[in-house]
């Protein structure tokens, strides 16, 4: 009953290699039904189009909107310090441990 020497008897699943992960076509597989894909070529891509004659002046251009936002908190934090240190370099010090000698 089992059909002839060269059947396989529907044992053998016929597929076809999709590729690696990340690259499914690259084994040669078919891309999806109703799936669209984009390229450009390389010869068309300009990674610094533009990034010596416009790239200057944009940095200032950002730059200087930015200063206003940037400058003050750090002004701020470096007075901060400064201070801290004054402070601190005055506590210990023989006038500093004279003064606060009774608080301990």
């Amino acid at each position: 009953m089992g059909g002839s020497a060269g059947s396989t008897g529907g044992r053998i699943k016929h597929t076809y290699h999709i590729g690696e992960w990340g690259n499914p076509y690259e084994g040669g597989g078919t891309p999806g039904k109703g799936v669209v894909t984009y390229s450009v070529s390389p010869n068309r891509l300009r990674p610094f189009a533009g990034a010596f004659t416009k790239g200057f002046f944009n940095t200032v251009r950002r730059t200087r909107n930015q200063i206003f936002y940037m400058v003050p908190p750090f002004i701020l934090a470096y007075s901060a310090m400064q201070w801290a240190i004054e402070r601190n370099e005055y506590l210990n010090s023989k006038a500093g441990r004279a003064e606060f000698a009774d608080e301990e």
